[in-house]
């Protein structure tokens, strides 16, 4: 991917008990196209339009993801991917202004490092940076 502009949401997971079923339903209700993610032990499901070609898949391509591991506490919400240029710094921010990081900070391999936060409301998104 390459490297997006800060504040650019990037795209959207949902993290769920049953991913198999979930992806299967906005299969059949939306007519994405459902391809497996191998996760180690099990799939989780990359939903992309069909025949959405080259391009900008920010906004052609979606996660539905297993509430399994490092994921188990991700609550099942649409959730968004916004990149950021400093992940540290907006960690940083976001408790001094009242949010809360949930979990730990999370690598994409050597692409990018991300985490799970939540604002003073309540909403979470995640923070990404791309290395």
């Amino acid at each position: 991917m390459e490297k997006k502009k800060a504040g650019t949401i990037l795209w959207h997971d949902l993290t769920v008990p049953d991913a198999g079923i979930v992806s299967d339903f906005y299969r059949q209700v939306i007519g994405w196209e459902k391809s497996p993610l191998s996760m180690g032990e099990y799939d989780d499901y990359v939903m992309q339009v069909p025949d959405a070609g080259e391009g900008d898949h920010t906004m052609t391509t979606t996660g539905v993801c297993h509430a399994k591991g490092q994921n188990s506490s991700i609550p099942p919400q649409w959730m968004i991917y916004v990149a950021v240029d400093d992940l540290e710094k907006s960690m940083e921010q976001c408790t001094l202004h009242g949010g809360k990081i949930i979990g730990e900070k999370r690598s994409m391999g050597q692409e990018a490092v991300y985490c799970l936060i939540q604002d003073p409301a309540g909403a979470h998104m995640m923070l990404y940076q791309q290395l």
